[in-house]
């Protein structure tokens, strides 16, 4: 049995990193003696013929691919594609957008055959047990299928999958060189569940309310073997990492034993850190720890069923500075009782943590499928402008309120990214005076390389344009990058001197490389680690 996984294309903007919940599916898959692959679309340019000559050489009996709300379009789209290229294919969805919108998604695109609800490991491995015995899907828990004209359902299957029974992920199938040229983190998990209620969010109906953990030496295992792979950082993207005091020490505690050195951060509530927790992470490698504040307003506040106070966030930014990590604050524009006055508090709250040595960004309200604030948006009275799935990135509004409209809401998150790019017009001009302290430039050059490298990716520039005879061989590194800088620097914005020094960057890091064969010069990506 094969089993072809796809990522769907998502913005670089959005910060992407390796597709863990795919590496989890595949890692059960190929426990489960199933032949997989996996087509990162995020790192690879998508078109119909490059589909095409996956499918024909890899020969999947099942196809599946994972959607977010805003990557739904381009995932349906793929699916679309693969049931055109050979229709006996069977075709499966996973993810949260689907998850709570499983029917209406069914009726309307009948080249998806079934749908994994929640938690997918133990379903997709079913799934694949049924389709070799030629079996009742009828049996599977947590899928919706297509049985002729009719769609079924066996429910949603309650979240309870032991963690230390998980194998790691299958990372070994990911790109991970792609993502590691473009200084994007890999993440990892060390719990699932989320206890908390936020009318915005569907974690805690995904993969439920009970919070299930990994031991400190499975966790550690993992981080371990991360920390050999040379990512600038490390993600630990449980909702809140800090959920659990014993089980936060405990994993620093064990980090500490093994003397690993590695930065990673993490994402937290504000209710639940104290000095002793954030001294003892920051001691284990975390750098910044990341706070969903979402508002500066009291009341929206308990409306949103977020459960932590002003005064809590105050505290919780001061103490991360005074153990040595960095805090970032987000905010969520739109929310039910937004007012303009509303709207100058949370502006005006950032500002003050900014003050107290926090980033903070904005996004607009995204209601997405299976949260409360969609199902009750007029017990919330909010007015939800589109369900064209696309625009709901959380970059722009597509909500108002009675007092507020989308023009107001992205004034502000417009007027934060004007700011944003001042500061990186001011950069330039003060490394131009040579004033720039090394920090700002290392960031400016950093962003620079990521927008040139991910061009060069999705262009297939070096693909196409890095392998040539070369007469008089062997010729030395230098002379071949600045041969290949040549090649392709006319096939992008920048100056040679820029190409140079990103593709040289890359060379260094050990995520492009250069091999001679019979007089043919070719360089590469280094996709797998």
């Amino acid at each position: 049995m094969r089993f072809l996984l796809i990522n769907p294309f998502y913005p670089i903007s959005e910060t992407p990193s390796p597709p863990l919940g795919l590496a989890f599916l595949a890692a059960a898959l190929e426990r489960a003696g199933v032949e997989v692959k996996i087509l990162d679309l995020v790192v690879f340019p998508y078109s119909k013929k490059t589909l095409e000559s996956v499918l024909k050489g890899f020969l999947p009996h099942i196809v599946g691919i994972t959607a977010v709300t805003m990557t739904f379009d381009n995932a349906i789209n793929v699916i679309k594609d693969v049931k055109s290229i050979d229709p006996e294919i069977i075709t499966v969805m996973g993810g949260p957008h689907v998850t709570f919108c499983a029917g209406d998604t069914m009726n309307s695109f009948p080249e998806l055959d079934c749908i994994a609800l929640g938690e997918g490991e133990e379903t997709i491995v079913d799934l694949v047990r049924a389709v070799e015995k030629v079996g009742d899907w009828g049996n599977i828990r947590g899928l919706v299928y297509r049985n002729g004209s009719e769609i079924h359902s066996t429910g949603i299957k309650p979240p309870g999958i032991e963690m230390d029974s998980l194998p790691f992920p299958a990372r070994h199938l990911l790109p991970l060189g792609r993502y590691r040229a473009l200084k994007m983190p890999v993440s990892m998990t060390t719990s699932r569940g989320c206890p908390f209620k936020c009318i915005f969010c569907v974690g805690r109906k995904m993969v439920g309310a009970k919070v299930r953990y990994r031991s400190p030496e499975n966790v550690v295992d993992e981080l371990e073997y991360l920390s050999t792979l040379n990512f600038h950082q490390i993600n630990i993207a449980d909702d809140v990492f800090t959920a659990s005091k014993r089980h936060c020490l405990a994993v620093c505690n064990e980090i500490m034993r093994r003397n690993i050195r590695t930065k990673w951060s993490a994402f937290a509530r504000v209710d639940t850190v104290s000095r002793e927790v954030l001294d003892k992470m920051k001691e284990a490698g975390c750098t910044t720890l990341s706070f969903g504040v979402e508002t500066g307003n009291r009341d929206i506040l308990k409306t949103i069923k977020k459960g932590i106070t002003l005064e809590q966030v105050v505290a919780a930014v001061k103490m991360c500075k005074d153990s040595g990590i960095t805090p970032h604050t987000s905010f969520i524009l739109g929310l039910p009782g937004e007012t303009p006055e509303t709207l100058k508090e949370t502006v005006d709250f950032g500002e003050k943590l900014k003050g107290l040595g926090a980033s903070h960004g904005f996004h607009l309200l995204a209601p997405f499928p299976g949260t409360e604030i969609r199902e009750q948006s007029t017990k919330f009275d909010i007015r939800i402008l589109t369900s064209d799935w696309r625009e709901y990135h959380a970059n722009r509004a597509i909500v108002e309120t009675p007092s507020v409209n989308r023009k107001m809401l992205d004034e502000i998150v417009i007027e934060w990214e004007s700011e944003f790019d001042e500061w990186l017009g001011e950069i330039k001009r003060l490394m131009e005076r040579g004033e720039a302290t090394e920090d700002e430039i290392r960031q400016l050059v950093d962003l620079e390389r990521t927008v040139l490298i991910y061009d060069l990716m999705m262009g297939k520039i070096i693909e196409e344009k890095g392998a040539w005879r070369q007469e008089n061989t062997p010729v030395s590194d230098s002379e071949a990058l600045k041969a290949l800088v040549n090649r392709v620097g006319s096939s992008t914005n920048n100056t040679d001197e820029q190409v140079f020094d990103a593709l040289n960057h890359a060379a260094e890091q050990g995520n492009l490389r250069c091999a001679e064969d019979n007089g043919v010069i070719r360089w590469e990506w280094v996709d797998f680690l």
